[in-house]
């Protein structure tokens, strides 16, 4: 079973991710921050982390992405963006950090579930 690592600071869209991936068959995994993103994927290394950018704390979801990316044991999770952060700016900046997609906010959840069996295959 693949597993999917949500990471959001926001409980409703947490859920709503999950409720759109609830078709597949999927470990769901579940994050609020950054530091608990890179945590969760050192000891579970997911197939796919869904992440946040403005997240509080001292690590955003761009630092994570670039703390798993650079991690040997971590450096294969597939990494999406999803953000409120939509400029072409932002979607250049994160694929900079090693962000392997970039989804901007609102997103459409069948554009996102396609996306996601796209990239676990």
């Amino acid at each position: 079973m693949k597993k999917i690592l949500i990471v959001d600071d926001r409980e409703e869209v947490r859920d709503l991710v999950e409720t759109t991936l609830s078709r597949g068959e999927y470990q769901i995994l579940k994050g609020d921050t950054g530091v608990q993103a890179v945590e969760i994927a050192k000891a579970q290394r997911p197939d796919l982390i869904l992440m946040d950018i403005m997240m509080p704390g001292p690590v955003d979801g761009l630092e994570a992405t670039r703390t798993i990316k650079n991690d040997p044991n971590t450096s294969n999770c597939t990494i999406i963006l999803l953000t409120a952060k939509g400029q072409p700016a932002d979607r250049q900046e994160g694929l900079l950090a090693g962000a392997d997609e970039y989804f901007a906010k609102p997103f459409s959840p069948l554009e996102l579930l396609r996306k996601v069996e796209q990239v676990l295959g």
